[in-house]
Formats: structure tokens, C-alpha cells, sequence
């Protein structure tokens, strides 16, 4: 069966879950901007009172709602699959980055948001990081992306803009291309170029802002860093400041041409973290010495533990949505999951049927109407640990290779922090939940991706 005819058939096989839900008035064409931060922490962000300055995002932010309870994955790949899929990127097999040479990618055979939304007219670009496919053939084009701009890979020089092996991995459309310029500025000035210049202004479109950023190499000019000397002590810190505060700058460049372009009162805005901050960068062999080590990157404070774990400094991160006279300014304090931004697009987008194995819901409803209850479970897998989450518990399992599995237990809202593991404490909600995490745990892949380089 042909890709193009498997998404024809998964398109028309099932009723979307958020069809049923009450559509009082039709929704305009609206047009959505997804902006992917890399590995900014939940204390990286200026409203969050972080000490590095955001104020683009803080002023978004502030005039849209807070997803209070964003989850992510552990990683960049595994929440990038499953932001486009709509399913836990461990169905797949994608349970860690795809690093190295490696020939995984997402299946083939799966439905992805910007099929779907191409299905509806839109147009969709991608500007920034891939790291679904580290080849041009499983790029962004094979997966529903008109025009691409960006990486492939998972982490790059932000000047030579090469894989730390050496790879070639910039390019534009699926061709490798050599230009000057930092990766932050190259992705702002092509997002702009697109809007302004290059899409089709009688078509709605789907953007998907990746950018490197705050992501190792920290390669920022003075001008980003100077800002920092007074406040930050530790120069690794400092690099990664003037890294988000670099980003922030240029997310404030765009959202200024929506504004001037006329376009941000149909245009939804949502920014999310790929996953939490990393503690540290020791490089060894990566560009072949050229950068020294980074002994303090980003910051999840107050919560616990650092990019690759299932613990909630991995999994929640920063994010947003803004809708310009739609949606009231707030705090959401709902649990949503990264599966949830696929439905919710294509509700929005007037989209009336499902995509074959969908997962995700639609939050719409429960953005609008805060009282309406949400009772879910969210199943998040990573590389060694998995968790299950059910408001206000959170159930991590540990596996091992030479010994059984150990488990944890918190109430996430009386203990965000995950200081005191409750699991002998509450034994029915641990078995209902092991039941559960079991149960998602069995519709993985048997063959995941274990190599977190």
C-alpha cells in the first residue's frame, strides 16, 4: 500500500475524537505557528523566574495561557515523533535520539499533522531541527513538508552548521547547502523570507519553528553575552543564557511580521520545549576538540533531574498557546501531553475526520471552558525508564539489565519536587497504575532505538 493511499484510508476510517465536540460557531481559517525550543528547562524561561531574559516569550506567554502541565519525552526525537504523529513516539520504536549514522526514521506508514493538514489546503514549512530522519530521503519532505529549511540532525556547529561526527546536515529542501551565518539568524531570516515572500497568501499555513537553540555548542557573539557578566557567575551559564535570550530575540522577529503582515489574529501560536535542560556537555571526541566542556547548561528547577529521565525536570517544560482575542490570558493547570497538539491543530483547523491510531485529545474544550473536567492517563517511555501519569499521581518504572524493574510513586501536586515516594503508602494506586503502565508499555515496539548519544 502506497503512503499517499494508506493516509487517504486512515483519514476516512475513523470519526476524530474531538468531532463530537460542540463547534457553536464555525472556526475561522486559521493558521498555526509551532515553536520548538531544545532543551530549555522549566527554569529557563523568564516567567518562570528564571535570570536569563525572555522577554518575548514572557510577553506572549502572558497574554495567552501557560500550559502549566506540559509533558514531553525524555528527548528531542521522541517528543518530535509523537508532537507529529499524535501517538507515543515508542509505538514506533523511537524511544531516544537518532544519533550517529542511523538509518531510523519515523514509519513510513503513518498519518503525520502536516499530511493531514495538506489534505485541508494548508501549506506547511519547517524551519530548523529535524531529527526524525538523518538523511534527505526521510526528511521532512517525505513526512508532509512543502518547503524545509534547516537540519537534519540532532545537534550542529551553529556556524559550520555540520554534525558533530563531521556529517554534512544543512540544507534547504532536501539539498545539502553551504551558507555563513549563525543558525539562530539563518532560521529567523528564511522564516521571515517564507512569510513574507515565498508561501502562497491565498492558502493557510502550518509552520514549524525548530530551532537549535539552547542546545550545545553554545557559539553566542559578546553582544548576547554581555548582558550576563554582572548576574551569572559560571561562563558555561552564561553561554547558555545569551543562547535562549538569542532565541527569545528571534521569536520576538517573528511574531513582529505576523503582527505586521496582518496575520496574528488568525494565527495560533504555540511554543513548547523539546524536553528539560541538561545538566552538563563534556565533549571528547565531538568537532574534533573544538569546544570545551560545559560543567552547568540549563536549569529545571525546582524540579527534579535532567534531560533522559522519566523524572519531571526531563518531562515538563515551558509552554504556551496564544490565540490574539480567543483565548482569556491564564494559567492552565490541566495535564496535557505533547500527543494532544496533533487533534487540537486539526479540531481548530476544521478537520471532521481522525487519523488511523491517533492517541492524543483534544484539549480545546478544556482551554476554553477551564471547569470542565480532564481525567487521563499519560504514558511517557524513554531510553530506561517509562511513567505513567494520572492527576496527582506518577508511577516511574526503573528497568535494569541484570535485576528487576523498581518503581516510584509521587503525588506530583503536593510534591512537584519528587522528594518522597509514597509507593508503600498507597498500594491500590500503585497497582492500578502498574496495571496501566503494563498495559501502554505492551503496545510498544518490541525493536526500540536504545542509542542515547
Amino acid at each position: 500500500m502506497t503512503k499517499n493511499l494508506f493516509i487517504i484510508l486512515s483519514i476516512c476510517t475513523l470519526q476524530l475524537s474531538c468531532k463530537n465536540q460542540d463547534k457553536s460557531e464555525e472556526l475561522p481559517q486559521l493558521n498555526f505557528l509551532v515553536i520548538i525550543a531544545d532543551d530549555a528547562g522549566w527554569n529557563d524561561v523568564g516567567y518562570n523566574g528564571s535570570e536569563i531574559n525572555t522577554p518575548n516569550i514572557d510577553s506572549i506567554s502572558e497574554k495567552g495561557i501557560r500550559l502549566n502541565r506540559f509533558y514531553v519525552l525524555p528527548t528531542c526525537s521522541p517528543s518530535r515523533a509523537s508532537l507529529l504523529t499524535g501517538i507515543p513516539a515508542s509505538r514506533f520504536g523511537i524511544v531516544a535520539p537518532i544519533s550517529g549514522r542511523s538509518e531510523l526514521s519515523l514509519p513510513d506508514n503513518v498519518s503525520t499533522l502536516p499530511e493531514v493538514l495538506k489534505t485541508n489546503g494548508y501549506q506547511t514549512a519547517l524551519f530548523g531541527k529535524w531529527h526524525l530522519g538523518l538523511k534527505p530521503e526521510s526528511g521532512p519532505k517525505a513526512y508532509g513538508f512543502d518547503y524545509s529549511y534547516g537540519f537534519l540532525h540532532g545537534q550542529i556547529d551553529q556556524y559550520t552548521h555540520k554534525y558533530k561526527n563531521g556529517d554534512q546536515s544543512w540544507n534547504r529542501n532536501g539539498e545539502f547547502i553551504t551558507e555563513e551565518g549563525h543558525t539562530t539568524d539563518l532560521i529567523e531570516r528564511e522564516t521571515l523570507d517564507w512569510l513574507t515572500d515565498k508561501r502562497n497568501k491565498d492558502k493557510p499555513f502550518y509552520i514549524q519553528l525548530a530551532y537549535s537553540a539552547p542546545h550545545f555548542p553554545l557559539q553566542e557573539e559578546e553582544y548576547w553575552k554581555e548582558p550576563y557578566r554582572k548576574t551569572i557567575q559560571n561562563s558555561s551559564r552564561i553561554d547558555f543564557a545569551a543562547s535562549m535570550t538569542h532565541m527569545d530575540h528571534s521569536i520576538g522577529a517573528v511574531f513582529g511580521a505576523l503582527k505586521d503582515l496582518n496575520l496574528l489574529e488568525n494565527t495560533v501560536v504555540i511554543f513548547i520545549s523539546d524536553n528539560g535542560a541538561m545538566e552538563n556537555w563534556f565533549p571528547k571526541d565531538q568537532y574534533n576538540g573544538k569546544f570545551g566542556p560545559n560543567p552547568v547548561l540549563g536549569s529545571n528547577v525546582p524540579l527534579r533531574d535532567w534531560k533522559s529521565s522519566n523524572y519531571e525536570g526531563a518531562l515538563r517544560v515551558p509552554a504556551f498557546i496564544y490565540w490574539k482575542n480567543h483565548l482569556n490570558p491564564g494559567i492552565f493547570k490541566q495535564y496535557v501531553s505533547v500527543i494532544d497538539i496533533m487533534p487540537t491543530i486539526l479540531f481548530l483547523a476544521n478537520n471532521s475526520n481522525q487519523i488511523n491510531g491517533i492517541e492524543g485529545k483534544n484539549i480545546w474544550n478544556q482551554l476554553t471552558q477551564p471547569n470542565e473536567p480532564s481525567i487521563r492517563s499519560i504514558y511517557l517511555r524513554g531510553h530506561l525508564q517509562e511513567c505513567v501519569i494520572e492527576k496527582p499521581w506518577k508511577l516511574i518504572r526503573t528497568r535494569h539489565k541484570n535485576a528487576p524493574a523498581n518503581f516510584e510513586l509521587y503525588n506530583i501536586e503536593n510534591d512537584p519536587e519528587e522528594q518522597n515516594n509514597v509507593i508503600n503508602n498507597e498500594p491500590k494506586v500503585f497497582q492500578h497504575l502498574k496495571a496501566t503502565l503494563e498495559l501502554e508499555f505492551s503496545k510498544d515496539a518490541n525493536d526500540v532505538n536504545l542509542d542515547i548519544k
